[in-house]
């Protein structure tokens, strides 16, 4: 197949807002989307990318139909339903933990498994948990440590320079700072009788929130990497389970060392004790910070961390009473931490005698933990909660009773409950096979591995489409995580999740701007009038500042340009993510797959993509289409025009309701 790689093109060639003005100071900004790499992309799909220049009338008439279809699918049955594959088992196997035997073992229920312990895969891997037996297949799973870690460590850029520790909570602190020490975060101010005497402290301070902010969304795009190339894939799905269990957010961490030392701290414990990762998390200097557990200190103790422990993170409400919030806090004051380190402070610690949950003694948070850990609601609380993960929202009482005996037994060891709920037929029953709504993480690295891609795409960026179907990793809306369900879909957000997948299939190569390279907002207004030579104080003023006659006033800072300044400043030190488009050739796909004929094109797409069948109906309508667009019943050549219309057929199926099912 012919193809082009084209130059993107350079961010200063289309916009002179991007580095304008620091390209006039001399400086040479950090490699941007445009400078630094090329893609690989199909010139025809260009035509199927409305709005594209060079599209004719006859592509866009294609485009237009494509839509209007895509509409259509989606909206029979308006939003997910409930109906089961024909992988299910029988509905006897409701509720019911025996585990599935060899024979009722079969090609559905491993994609199953693997869709539910993992992101999906593509039929060969698929296919190699079918030829296993369905107890090796969840050992293969669950026993992950047996697999080999290939996957690089998180390559961090330099943005923390010396004295940024502690960072100030605020511009008006980092500001006391310089007036009362005449530096901060390891800048001086500048001499007295210098104008914006305080503006190098605001201007750092902007950067360690613009760093650490970019810093993050490369994080997060690593860990994409992850979930998309692993050999574990449980290892990346119960990682992502507990990143929601314990949910902090950098967005109050400010931190991206620490949200990363978490993210490891919680893969390296994913699946083995509960007991272990409750401690790591509350050693955790990203959890300390985020649930202020620096301020409880034993004159005046912060309930919030222990609230959420026996709320969100251990027993759940209605097990607990207010006056064990009260007592379970004491016992963690002088919890803190020295930047990346837990530091148990003796002088803040209460070591009076406390009564918690019906124990008296001279607690401290390790024996919290223990207590937490003796009480039947702990091991009904954690087991129900990975049971409605990765099963369905419905708990039935003899399940609940069952997989917390299970937790028990095993003082906590998770890896006998996770045996279990993927082993039981309960996991393959009617009501939970294809009735989970995928979150959008799995959305879109599922779609990746399904596709067999081996590369994470970033063109689109990832953290836009997770973050704009309302998950943005490394920042949960809360700390009680995301709701998950139903909540991931509504009508309009249906279409959205429809509409994702144009955008990968038709990447807009020529239209990208890299979000981690370009100044945003009120930002990109500074740096274009700082281009045209205003001063500091027109440049950052609200409204027409080429008519103002003012002149720079004499005054501490800016805050504005400091948050103008913060961007610059990051972009230099910060590591660029890698651009590229899904490496994606669908002939050859279906070539190696062994499928031509239009309708088993259709079959092979749906079995790979969808854990529900179409309705003949709708199959029939994706069968007519992919024919229309061939010009022929059949693939006959391997050219630039059969690839685009497979890329149609394939972003029909994917903006199917039942495709956002798991």
């Amino acid at each position: 197949m012919r193809r082009v790689r084209p130059q993107l093109p350079p961010p200063q060639a289309s916009s002179p807002r991007h580095f304008a003005s620091l390209r006039a100071a001399g400086h040479t900004p950090g490699p941007t989307v445009g400078e630094a790499y090329t893609v690989t992309y199909h010139a025809s799909l260009c035509a199927r990318r409305p709005g594209c220049g060079r599209a004719r009338q006859d592509r866009r008439n294609t485009v237009a139909r494509q839509i209007l279809l895509a509409a259509l699918l989606l909206t029979v049955g308006a939003a997910p339903g409930g109906a089961a594959g024909e992988g299910a088992g029988p509905a006897s196997w409701q509720n019911d933990l025996a585990p599935i035997a060899a024979g009722e073992w079969d090609r559905q229920k491993a994609a199953h498994l693997l869709e539910r312990a993992g992101f999906g895969g593509t039929p060969a891997e698929v296919e190699h948990l079918a030829g296993m037996t369905p107890a090796a297949a969840v050992e293969w799973l669950v026993d992950y440590q047996r697999q080999p870690d290939t996957l690089g460590s998180f390559d961090a850029s330099p943005i923390w320079d010396p004295g940024m520790d502690p960072f100030p909570k605020s511009r008006a602190e980092a500001v006391r700072i310089g007036r009362e020490q005449g530096e901060a975060m390891g800048v001086a101010v500048l001499p007295e009788g210098e104008s914006r005497r305080l503006q190098p402290v605001v201007n750092k301070f902007f950067y360690g929130l613009r760093a650490n902010a970019i810093e993050t969304q490369r994080l997060a795009t690593w860990w994409g990497e992850r979930m998309l190339a692993t050999t574990r894939p449980l290892e990346e799905k119960l990682t992502l389970f507990w990143h929601g269990h314990f949910a902090t957010g950098n967005t109050k961490v400010r931190d991206t060392r620490m949200m990363l030392q978490q993210n490891e701290m919680l893969r390296a414990n994913a699946n083995g004790s509960f007991e272990d990762l409750l401690m790591g998390i509350l050693t955790d200097p990203a959890m300390l910070v985020y649930l202020d557990n620096g301020e409880n200190v034993k004159d005046h103790p912060n309930e919030n961390f222990g609230r959420e422990l026996l709320e969100l993170f251990s027993l759940g409400v209605g097990n607990y009473t207010e006056q064990d919030i009260r007592e379970g806090a004491r016992a963690f004051t002088g919890w803190t931490n020295d930047v990346l380190a837990f530091e148990f402070d003796a002088e803040q610690h209460d070591f009076g005698e406390k009564t918690f949950l019906g124990q008296t003694g001279p607690f401290d948070g390790g024996d919290i933990i223990r207590i937490i850990l003796e009480q039947p609601a702990a091991a009904e609380f954690v087991s129900g909660k990975l049971y409605r993960y990765f099963v369905r929202e419905e708990l039935a009482e003899s399940v609940r009773t069952e997989l917390a005996a299970t937790l028990r037994d095993a003082d906590y060891g998770l890896k006998p409950l996770l045996t279990k709920i993927f082993l039981s037929r309960d996991f393959y029953s009617p009501p939970s096979y294809a009735t989970q709504i995928k979150s959008p993480a799995h959305l879109v690295v599922s779609t990746y591995r399904k596709l067999g891609l081996t590369e994470l795409p970033t063109i689109p960026d990832f953290n836009r489409l997770v973050a704009g179907l309302g998950q943005t990793l490394f920042n949960p809306p809360n700390v009680a995580g995301w709701a998950g369900g139903r909540t991931w879909v509504t009508p309009a957000t249906l279409l959205q999740r429809g509409n994702l997948f144009r955008d990968v299939l038709y990447p807009d190569t020529d239209g990208f701007w890299a979000p981690d390279r370009v100044v945003p907002g009120i930002y990109r207004q500074v740096e274009e009038r700082l281009a045209r030579g205003m001063n500091i104080t027109a440049a950052t003023q609200q409204g027409d500042a080429e008519s103002s006659r003012l002149v720079d006033r004499d005054e501490d800072y800016n805050t504005r340009y400091g948050g103008y300044m913060g961007y610059l400043m990051a972009f230099e030190k910060l590591h660029p993510i890698p651009r590229r488009v899904a490496d994606l050739d669908m002939v050859r796909l279906l070539s190696d797959a062994g499928v031509a004929e239009s309708g088993a094109v259709v079959d092979h797409l749906i079995r790979r993509f969808l854990r529900v069948e179409l309705s003949g109906a709708d199959r029939a309508v994706l069968v007519d289409f992919l024919r229309d667009e061939l010009g022929s019943d059949r693939i006959e050549s391997d050219t630039p025009q059969t690839e685009a219309a497979l890329r149609a057929l394939l972003y029909l199926i994917l903006s199917t309701p039942e495709y956002q099912l798991a």
